[in-house]
């Protein structure tokens, strides 16, 4: 292929044609390097040198460039096939939250995986929100999901510290990775990151992303979103929150477990003070805002008692799919929690162990507090929950000893003896079964109002026998007790083990007129729109204790709290009924008492059964029961137990008020269908006719 002259270089156009090469001269004369022009023709030959090498070099960049372009486009490619369709993509549901509350509408605690509720910017301080986008993405309202400026600025940063110093994601790419990612610090992730934040962007709003991801991101402390957190460092809502707070939340999510201001202050401080920093230098608060929030910084409230509430928690979830089924949603549990008489409780139970515990072998506790009508006022399940989550209110079993024993009395009274009723207290003897009395002493002929007095196991252990162990039982079943009872006679001194709910609830009927009752801790449930799913409808299961057997039993209950075991534990003013209890070896120790406003079991124990030293039910759980029921009834105004007292014993009670004020009939007994009619005489016994009884 030969060159034309239109083809060749414009200085050499018109020259003469050269010959073809195979024509020219083999030894061409050699041109003198001294020669003025051989300089020019070199200098000619370096520039041309110089352009060809910066247009290779541009050339092969280009090329490098774009394969660079397809293989990460490839590479966006591959890992955008493994996340799902984008048409088919929605945020994931936030695992539903239960909020507690109690009576009052005070948090008693939140439940679920995430800790708190959800909130919307609308209800929270403006501040806490732009404390977020102050500290971790400043141009939040301007990029498209990805930030080239703030990664640049990011690298930068990190290249002068020589170490990472700041990270380029923003907070719609964090958010992405909460909501559909893992934790992994990988390439792919990254990419997969930065492809999700912007499909966010295209889907939501600013506002709606930035609420997504206050109520996602995780504050530590099994905290997920800014409600939770705010619960769980400042014992407050979100929306109560202070400007330093407000900071302090927002600088605790770069490392929360580093910076949890529980665990580390001084850090969460130095941290919290950039954050406030950033927000006067962006304009989202003013100088003066800032020096306050400065020279008032946040502060973590130190959390007292044990965390009994806990137990009332647990015990809520517990019951609550019996009444709306799964949980879709947040929703609001009101509860019957009384505040002031769960921290009483609470107070009282441990502060008792705190200083008795260790001398008398006495590790573990529970106390259960009820309204007559079965509401859960106070339920401490253990000494302290952060330490052991078992509820010792609801589901540990243990022997009442003779806190049993009013089921025995109240049977014997159904089946026509009275208060006045005479039995011997000497020892006995059944089939092999020699029980003693905890003295070790004997009375002689006594009524079973003394016996019950004075807790007599001689004279319990005689009337299980006249009405036998299955109907003492069904007593005890009617009344609330669900527990699985022993027939056989040592049931008359609390063999057969019961939980404190079932012994509280069973005691409940005798403090409102003979009503059984079926414990409850549920008054509503409510979505977070207001929607009522549940709402408990007053009613009970109907008599279970006809009134004169009620006035007989509530007689002999009063005489235990005047001049009985319960004598220290009186309430001054008010009728109160109790019975203590106490297991052999000293393996458990009961207290249980009413008024016509409250009834309350107080158990103290091991969970390993082991004995204690000499620790009767008179004794630390009758101190425990009797500091916690006057507390609580410190200015209400005294009201006599429903159906008053039998006329045949004339005591006083309370603070000297005398019986015969609440006296009511004669008791009676069925006959046919003509009514209550008065008892029938009773063959007596040899030991009344021995004594004329």
């Amino acid at each position: 292929m030969r060159l034309s002259p239109d083809d060749r270089p414009s200085r050499f156009r018109n020259a003469p044609a050269q010959p073809e090469p195979s024509r020219q001269l083999r030894n061409p004369p050699k041109r003198d390097k001294r020669a003025g022009g051989g300089g020019g023709g070199g200098k000619r030959r370096g520039r041309r040198g110089r352009r060809s090498f910066l247009g290779g070099l541009f050339y092969w960049t280009m090329v490098l460039g774009l394969w660079c372009a397809i293989g990460v486009g490839g590479l966006v490619a591959y890992h955008a096939s493994q996340l799902p369709p984008i048409d088919q993509l929605t945020v994931p549901k936030r695992p539903p939250n239960i909020a507690i509350l109690a009576a009052d509408g005070s948090l008693l605690a939140n439940r679920g995986e995430t800790g708190g509720r959800t909130v919307t910017i609308g209800e929270i301080p403006p501040y806490l929100p732009r404390a977020f986008v102050a500290i971790e993405d400043r141009r939040f309202y301007e990029h498209f999901g990805i930030d080239p400026i703030g990664i640049t600025r990011a690298l930068v940063t990190n290249l002068r510290g020589r170490g990472v110093a700041q990270g380029g994601s923003t907070l719609t790419q964090q958010l992405a990775k909460n909501l559909f990612l893992t934790q992994d610090r990988t390439a792919a992730r990254k990419i997969q990151e930065a492809i999700l934040a912007l499909w966010l962007e295209r889907t939501y709003t600013k506002d709606q992303i930035l609420e997504l991801y206050l109520n996602r991101v995780y504050f530590g402390s099994g905290a997920y979103g800014v409600e939770a957190a705010a619960q769980r460092y400042f014992n407050k809502s979100a929306r109560s929150v202070t400007i330093a707070e407000a900071a302090m939340l927002a600088g605790l999510v770069q490392a929360p477990s580093r910076l949890a201001p529980n665990r580390n202050p001084d850090l969460a401080e130095k941290r919290a003070q950039l954050v406030i920093a950033a927000m006067a230098d962006q304009g989202f608060i003013t100088q003066a805002a800032a020096k306050t929030a400065l020279t008032a910084p946040a502060e973590v409230p130190e959390r007292v008692g044990a965390g009994s509430v806990n137990y009332a928690a647990d015990y809520v979830m517990d019951v609550l799919d019996d009444f709306i089924g799964a949980v879709e949603g947040d929703v609001t549990v009101l509860t019957t929690i009384d505040s002031k008489l769960q921290s009483s409780a609470e107070t009282t139970l441990v502060d008792a162990l705190s200083t008795q515990g260790a001398k008398l072998n006495a590790s573990q506790g529970a106390v259960v507090s009820l309204a007559p009508d079965g509401a859960i006022r106070a339920l401490i399940g253990g000494r302290d929950y952060t330490k052991s989550q078992f509820n010792r209110a609801t589901a540990a079993r243990r022997q009442p000893g003779s806190s049993f024993k009013p089921f025995v009395y109240l049977t014997a009274l159904e089946k026509g003896m009275t208060p006045d009723t005479i039995r011997d207290d000497a020892p006995v003897s059944i089939k092999g079964w020699e029980p003693e009395n905890y003295s070790r002493n004997y009375r002689g002929p006594v009524t079973l109002a003394t016996a019950m007095q004075h807790s007599l196991n001689t004279v319990a252990a005689r009337l299980i026998q006249e009405v036998t162990p299955k109907e003492v039982i069904r007593t005890a079943q009617r009344l609330g007790i669900n527990s699985a009872l022993q027939p056989n006679l040592s049931l008359a001194l609390g063999t057969s083990e019961v939980t404190p709910l079932e012994m509280t609830a069973a005691y409940a009927t005798f403090a409102n007129g003979g009503q059984s009752v079926l414990p409850y801790v549920i008054r509503e449930v409510r979505q977070t729109n207001g929607k009522v799913v549940y709402a408990r409808k007053a009613g009970g299961l109907g008599q279970v204790i006809q009134p004169q057997y009620l006035a007989m039993i509530n007689t002999m209950f009063n005489g235990v709290m005047n001049g009985g075991t319960g004598s220290k534990f009186n309430i001054p003013g008010w009728q109160v009924g109790g019975k203590s209890g106490t297991t052999q070896d000293y393996g458990d120790a009961w207290f249980v008492g009413f008024t016509a406003k409250l009834v309350t079991a107080v158990w103290v124990g091991n969970d390993d059964a082991s004995k204690m030293k000499r620790v009767t039910g008179a004794g630390l759980p009758g101190e425990i029961w009797g500091k916690y029921m006057k507390a609580a009834h410190v200015g209400a105004q005294p009201i006599p137990l429903p159906g008053g007292f039998w006329q045949g014993a004339p005591k006083a009670i309370g603070d000297g008020a005398p019986v015969a004020d609440a006296r009511i009939p004669a008791p009676a007994q069925p006959q046919g269908d003509s009514g209550w009619v008065r008892p029938a005489p009773q063959e007596k016994n040899f030991f009344e006719r021995l004594f004329g009884g």
